[in-house]
Order: C-alpha cells, then sequence, then structure tokens
C-alpha cells in the first residue's frame, strides 16, 4: 500500500507549527500579564493567534493522515468551529453527536471549506448526522459556484488543473473513497446541500 504522502506531508507541517503557535500565544498571554497592556495591539495579535491556533487545528484534522481506528470528539471539533468562527464571515452548526470517525469527519471540514469557497461574503455552514449519513447545507447572502470544479468531486477529470485555493476539491474524491462514502451534492439559488 503507497503512502499518502499529501496526508503525511499534510500531518507534519500541522505537527511543527502547533508548537511555536501555541508558544506565540503563551507569550502573548505572559506579555498581558506582566505589563497590564491589554490595548487593541495586545487583543489583536491575541486574536490572530488564537485563530492561526483554530486553524492549525482545522487542517490537522482536514488534510492529515487518518488511520481507520482513528476517532475525534464532539468537544475538539465544537472548540476549532468556534475559535475559527470568531471574527469570521461564517458560522458553523455541528450537530453531530459525540466521538466520531477521523476519516468521516476529514470528509465533512473537506467539504465545509468547498462550501466556504463558494460563500465569498460568507454564510452559515450546517453539519449532521442522521443515523450513517452525513449532511452538510450552507446558505448566504451570495453564492459563486464553478460548476464544472464542483463536477469534479463526484466526476473527477484527469488533468484539472487546481488552484492552490481549491485543493480541498482535489482531495475531496480520494478522501470520501477511504472512508468508503459517496457523496451526493445538489445546489439551488440560495442553498448548496452535499450529502454522503
Amino acid at each position: 500500500m503507497t503512502p499518502d504522502l499529501a496526508a503525511l506531508v499534510g500531518s507534519r507541517i500541522c505537527h511543527d507549527l502547533i508548537s511555536p503557535i501555541g508558544a506565540i500565544g503563551n507569550g502573548v498571554e505572559l506579555l498581558s500579564l506582566t505589563d497590564g497592556d491589554t490595548g487593541p495591539e495586545m487583543q489583536l495579535i491575541n486574536e490572530s493567534v488564537q485563530n492561526a491556533n483554530a486553524r492549525i487545528r482545522y487542517f490537522r484534522i482536514a488534510y492529515g493522515a487518518a488511520a481507520d481506528d482513528q476517532m475525534v470528539g464532539r468537544a475538539e471539533i465544537m472548540s476549532i468551529l468556534a475559535a475559527t468562527a470568531r471574527g469570521g464571515r461564517f458560522t458553523y452548526f455541528w450537530n453531530v453527536d459525540g466521538d466520531q470517525s477521523r476519516r468521516e469527519v476529514r470528509c465533512a471540514l473537506l467539504m465545509m471549506q468547498c462550501f466556504e469557497a463558494a460563500l465569498p461574503m460568507g454564510g452559515d455552514i450546517h453539519v449532521v448526522q442522521d443515523d450513517d449519513q452525513w449532511r452538510l447545507s450552507a446558505e448566504g447572502p451570495r453564492m459563486s459556484v464553478d460548476g464544472a470544479l464542483w463536477d469534479t468531486m463526484t466526476k473527477p477529470v484527469v488533468g484539472y488543473e487546481y488552484t492552490a485555493a481549491q485543493v480541498q476539491f482535489a482531495l475531496i474524491p480520494g478522501v470520501m473513497a477511504k472512508a468508503g462514502r459517496k457523496l451526493h451534492v445538489s445546489m439551488a439559488a440560495d442553498k448548496l446541500i452535499a450529502v454522503f
């Protein structure tokens, strides 16, 4: 079995960045305690560190390696999404109970990034699990959907040229296959829906 090099690279990058970002956060906290400086500059630095930490944790699950038996706790996902949403354009609703397979959570997080790409002005992203089926939906004030790009998730095109901002679309077919899932996507004028 050949290793998933993209996932291993993602895991390595996230692993190597999480400690220094945490250290910066600790340093900012110590500075605010020592100097008593809680001005807007310190607040901006603190918020930026928290957001970077949340994004790294998000990316570690979405882009990192996932073994068959690995699980992700609901509390961890809720913490990541709350920190990611703070001050951002998106509101996330994670209506999934209990611990879940990391492979399935990985599918959901990558799909959420696809939704984010289609909502340039932000919006609401809902994730629901009903029995064994995952259902994600997104809506916002404006949608921008590249039909050819979205089609590649369910009908991969050999040689399709993705940009760096579209990497989640390129990964979805393989990640879904590894999780033993089949993706169905539907679009309306004001809503995107993905079921797997």
